[in-house]
């Protein structure tokens, strides 16, 4: 059989291991750095170069191509090549220091981040080079996002328990997504909505009318997509428990029940508890603190809030029950399930990734 060309011994020096694990940690470097640096440290180890581009996801020219530049040229092969053209204005010293500047220190004009124009003036850059400097460089002081970290002490557990009834249901069983959406507000616009035309989107005033609020209790089959919903003025144990007596009437009595919740106080009193005692095939699985997001039921929320309520425009309660209804009596004519596809090992990855 016919052998490829023999590839070049590769071998990292410590110094050279302790420089590319840096880059392939750290944040403030080019994404596609990073990656290369990665992929120096798998082939250090032995590793083929088929096997570290399936765990690395690219492809095997790729790891070649990197390989290679490295035992060529070492760490500076990592780095991209010059192209022809005008020579550059900004030094790397000067680049850096903007960079370091930026990620380090605050405006002085008291402003919470950075703009191009206040890093221009402060840099002496023009605004342009400041812009094009942070677009390679993935920085965006402009944006941010939130996040919450579940200090739940059985998080891993409770993942691991709700991650695997969505992936591998029980037999002679049925999995319902459960919660509350509280004060659904019945907004009515002081004027009436100006409807889509050609050339123009809908239109309506800023300002409203409140005509109270209602509570939708739903629970969402995870296989099926199927809803279970009623409404309530409020949001007590004694509503909860209402709920839990209709979805016993709704589930054919030969299924258990196994019903995904959050930890609201109401689902965990004295009086919950006793019903649960009484009615055995319910099976309670409490997602993590802070982590609703794990909870089906909260994306068919987020898609009837998007598709029948923000929009609307309801003189009344009732008016507003009513379009509800209706939306879930037509999303259960052919249901959708929303598929869960991440295993609990992947979760906890992408959150230590996240964190690193």
């Amino acid at each position: 059989m016919a052998m490829g060309r023999p590839k070049a011994e590769l071998t990292l020096s410590e110094a050279e291991h302790a420089q590319l694990s840096s880059i392939a940690r750290s944040r403030s470097v080019p994404a596609a750095l990073s990656q290369r640096a990665r992929i120096v440290l798998a082939c250090a180890t032995g590793e083929t170069s088929t096997v570290v581009a399936r765990r690395l996801e690219v492809t095997d020219a790729t790891v070649s191509k990197w390989r290679g530049r490295f035992v060529r040229a070492r760490l500076q092969g990592l780095y991209d090549e010059l192209r022809p053209g005008r020579p550059r204005s900004i030094d790397d010293e000067r680049i850096a220091g903007l960079i370091k500047k930026m990620l380090n220190r605050k405006p002085k004009d008291g402003a919470t981040h950075w703009s191009t124009r206040a890093m221009a003036k402060r840099s002496g850059l023009s605004q342009t080079a400041v812009s094009r400097i942070w677009r390679a460089f993935g920085l965006q002081p402009h944006r941010s996002e939130t996040f919450k970290l579940s200090k739940d002490p059985l998080f891993i557990d409770k993942v691991r328990d709700i991650v695997g009834l969505y992936l591998d249901p029980p037999d002679k069983a049925l999995v319902l997504c459960a919660d509350e959406k509280s004060q659904i507000q019945a907004l009515d616009r002081t004027q009436p909505v100006l409807p889509l035309r050609p050339g123009q989107v809908e239109r309506r005033t800023h300002d409203y009318t409140r005509h109270g609020t209602t509570t939708l209790f739903a629970a969402l089959d995870a296989k099926s997509g199927e809803i279970i919903g009623e409404f309530h003025q409020r949001h007590r144990a004694r509503e909860f428990r209402h709920f839990l007596v209709t979805i016993d009437h709704a589930v054919p009595k030969e299924l258990d029940i196994h019903l995904v919740v959050d930890n609201a106080s109401t689902h965990k009193t004295p009086m919950i508890h006793r019903w649960l005692l009484r009615h055995p095939r319910f099976h309670i699985h409490f997602t993590p603190t802070g982590s609703s997001w794990i909870n089906l039921v909260e994306r068919f929320f987020g898609k009837i809030t998007e598709e029948a309520i923000r929009r609307g425009s309801f003189k009344s309660v009732k008016e507003l029950q009513a379009a509800i209804e209706n939306y879930i009596a037509e999303h259960n004519k052919n249901p959708k399930p929303f598929v869960w596809t991440a295993s609990a090992d992947l979760i906890f990855k992408k959150l230590e990734n996240s964190l690193s």
